[in-house]
């Protein structure tokens, strides 16, 4: 394809709107630009990045400003993208992983994200350098103690309202309340202190996938420039703020991104998703003493008023015992009541089916039941027993790897309370020789979800239309 006159600018995607025309720079020009930005990135003694809902439209989750963003749709009248798959199993993009890398190498300092989508939190980028700035759709926090609760699930309120769970701090137990802003709500100074701080501190902010229109977030990036730091943009479309950028780069951040570590000879790690789950053993003598009635339930990690969101059912049969009858548990809350004589021990089997989403169908699980024993509580290293679940799927490249992270007993009533950790999906960044020939096209660069079961596909964020954010 020849650009013509085009190619002296930039390939230009008309999409009808105006402020939506995306840009893109030329291969070559493009090359050179993204040689200088793994330069400055390289030299930079304290490096900010700051991103917008750009970096996560390769995971599924529809942008707002873009030509099939939600505004974009809403202002033609056009249906809103339906969700494939349920908000709460978006997996990082490549970019979000190589920003877990540039953090790791100690090059990236800081954080900023305009994001609500949890991405950079469950990427694995430390809480203490990651201000996010509109709050976190997962994530409730303690108004109290001020305890922060990641969960596996969004949570249902917005504007910073309670919800339906408490702190689990035993000396605190106050309401917790959700942390996404709504349009009326300031920054909190808990986000939007450190920001300012590591802004005024920067030499280099990289600001990735955001248009630079919302206040006041959109002015963070320019404090840099007081200390004589510099700015780079990195989007599809033109911002208010690229006469004041030092290099602006129109191209897909993914693709600009995966360039830019090869240039800079870092690799991008897989990125590993771990789900936990209670199993909940209650039991007690039958008045006549021979029995012992108990009830088996799988219930969420995150507290018993909580969904378990990512099971579909729970089946549930006994090793070398062909008396006691089988059974399948299909809603939540997953619970199966029976009736055992007492001298008797038995190993049950569970399997755990999860939804659709998963890297692997389903996992078994054996538990050996001995009501005359005593359950032991243990509590080992949980970040220890998480890291060797994370090496071992990496180097396997296959879910269900599952451990117990803890097992708690407790008199009253008499019951074991066992929390399993289990790795439910990975995904492997390919690293691919042609980013920057296939620049001008629409795809993403290759991502990979390798599991049991085979691959999987980028989803699309549940309910967009319901949830006000500040982009």
């Amino acid at each position: 394809m020849s650009l013509g006159y085009a190619e002296k600018l930039s390939y230009i995607e008309d999409v009808g709107n105006v402020g939506m025309t995306e840009y893109f720079d030329p291969p070559h020009v493009l090359q050179e630009k993204i040689e200088r930005l793994a330069t400055m990135v390289k030299k930079s003694k304290h490096l900010v990045v700051f991103t917008g809902a750009g970096i996560s439209t390769s995971c599924g989750i529809p942008d707002f400003r873009g030509p099939k963003g939600i505004w974009t749709l809403q202002r033609e009248g056009k249906a809103l993208p339906e969700a494939s798959l349920p908000f709460h199993r978006a997996m990082p993009s490549l970019t979000h992983m190589a920003l877990v890398e540039l953090e790791k190498a100690g090059i990236l300092k800081f954080l900023i994200s305009q994001n609500v989508d949890g991405l950079h939190l469950r990427s694995g980028i430390p809480r203490e350098k990651l201000a996010e700035l509109h709050g976190n759709s997962f994530m409730e926090a303690c108004p109290s103690c001020g305890v922060e609760y990641l969960r596996d699930f969004e949570v249902e309120t917005i504007g910073l309202k309670e919800t339906s769970r408490r702190c689990s701090d035993v000396k605190c137990g106050a309401k917790l309340k959700d942390t996404v802003l709504d349009w009326e709500d300031a920054l909190p100074p808990k986000e939007m202190d450190p920001a300012e701080k590591h802004c005024r501190m920067a030499d280099v902010v990289l600001c990735l996938g955001t248009s630079l229109q919302i206040t006041p977030a959109c002015n963070l990036p320019l404090k840099s420039l007081r200390g004589g730091g510099k700015i780079i943009i990195v989007n599809l479309q033109k911002t208010p703020k690229d006469k004041k950028a030092s290099l602006v780069i129109h191209g897909r951040v993914d693709k600009v991104i995966a360039s830019a570590m090869e240039f800079l000879k870092l690799q991008i790690p897989p990125f590993v998703r771990i789900d936990l789950f209670e199993v909940i053993l209650t039991h007690a003598l039958s008045i006549d003493r021979k029995y012992v009635n108990w009830t088996l339930q799988v219930a969420s990690a995150h507290g018993r008023r909580a969904p378990l969101p990512f099971i579909k059912s729970v089946e549930v049969s006994f090793l070398d015992n062909q008396d006691y009858k089988e059974a399948i548990l299909q809603m939540q809350p997953f619970r199966l009541k029976r009736r055992t004589m007492q001298a008797k021990s038995f190993e049950l089997v569970l399997k755990v089916n999860f939804i659709d989403g998963c890297g692997c169908q389903s996992v078994e699980i054996n538990i050996p039941i001995d009501f005359k024993v005593s359950i032991d509580c243990f509590n080992p290293d949980k970040d220890a027993v998480l890291q060797r679940l994370r090496d071992t799927a990496i180097q396997d490249l296959c879910c269900g790897q599952n451990a117990v992270i803890e097992r708690t007993a407790f008199m009253m009533p008499k019951s074991e309370v066992t929390v399993y950790a289990i790795v439910t999906n990975i995904v492997q960044y390919i690293k691919t020789s042609n980013v920057l020939a296939d620049s001008l096209s629409n795809g993403n660069v290759k991502r990979q979800r390798e599991s049991v079961n085979g691959t999987g596909t980028s989803r699309k964020r549940s309910k967009v239309h319901r949830r006000k954010s500040r982009y």
